[in-house]
């Protein structure tokens, strides 16, 4: 028994060095509005009011330029020119990590006169991976998965910030860690993400396997995986084009 937690544990950590406002109804009316004025924007083409976003996007590795991660937002900037996307991923956090940092990193809390924050209008949350990898050795189980992202989305929302979720990504492809039990976690966890939008608690929810797989629904496309890692979880540049499109057309397509 002691010799399996030891090998959870050191498998725990080498995955850590390695990938190192308003009221309720006062919300419903603006998501309501937003969709409808989305929708009329969309029909119109570029003759549609053109909105100048500024948004924030939290996640870990996926997210993280350090570890090419990111790159969805770069295809944002050049389609949202006059909009603002900045980028708070780090390699290797679970969401308990994120939960921590939102308040300094996402509304500016304590206010810091030296790095003043814009008034974000939407924040992308992406993660949950390295949560369900470290399940062992962390206990990161997917009701505490759920809590740490239910209490981000509702800081955003009390901040009058629009939440757009990203669900965790296919990974079936590593492997090293996928097993049945991970997977499952997975499954429940992306429902649970889904769940928030059907009702009405989160503005968007993304299914990231809609967008990076070819027919097995928990693995990447072959094509999307990064050739120098090869891992099956981290996606190359193609992948990430493909997710800031996604997000363009479903989120951001009346920008500026």
């Amino acid at each position: 028994m002691l010799r399996v937690r030891a090998m959870s544990l050191a498998l725990c950590l080498s995955w850590t060095v390695a990938v190192s406002g308003a009221n309720a109804g006062e919300r419903e009316d603006r998501v309501q509005q937003d969709r409808a004025s989305g929708a009329a924007n969309s029909a119109a083409g570029d003759e549609g009011a053109r909105h100048a976003y500024q948004v924030a996007a939290i996640g870990d590795s996926l997210t993280d330029p350090r570890s090419h991660g990111g790159k969805y937002l770069s295809y944002l900037r050049d389609r949202c020119p006059a909009s603002r996307f900045d980028n708070y991923g780090r390699g290797g956090e679970n969401v308990a990590q994120m939960r921590r940092r939102f308040a300094r990193d996402i509304l500016g809390l304590p206010a810091d006169p030296r790095q003043p924050k814009p008034a974000y209008s939407h924040v992308i949350i992406f993660g949950g991976v390295n949560d369900i990898l470290s399940e062992m050795c962390q206990a990161r189980t997917p009701t505490r998965i759920k809590d740490d992202m239910e209490a981000m989305y509702d800081l955003a929302t009390r901040a009058g910030i629009r939440v757009v979720a990203i669900s965790v990504s296919p990974w079936a492809g590593y492997t090293r860690f996928y097993n049945p039990r991970r997977a499952a976690a997975t499954r429940e966890v992306n429902d649970w993400i889904f769940s928030q939008q059907r009702e009405g608690k989160i503005d968007f929810a993304l299914d990231a396997s809609e967008v990076l797989t070819c027919g097995d629904s928990e693995r990447l496309c072959s094509t999307f995986e990064m050739r120098w890692i090869h891992d099956g979880l981290h996606f190359n540049a193609d992948a990430h084009t493909k997710l800031g499109r996604a997000l363009h057309e479903s989120v951001f397509a009346d920008c500026s």
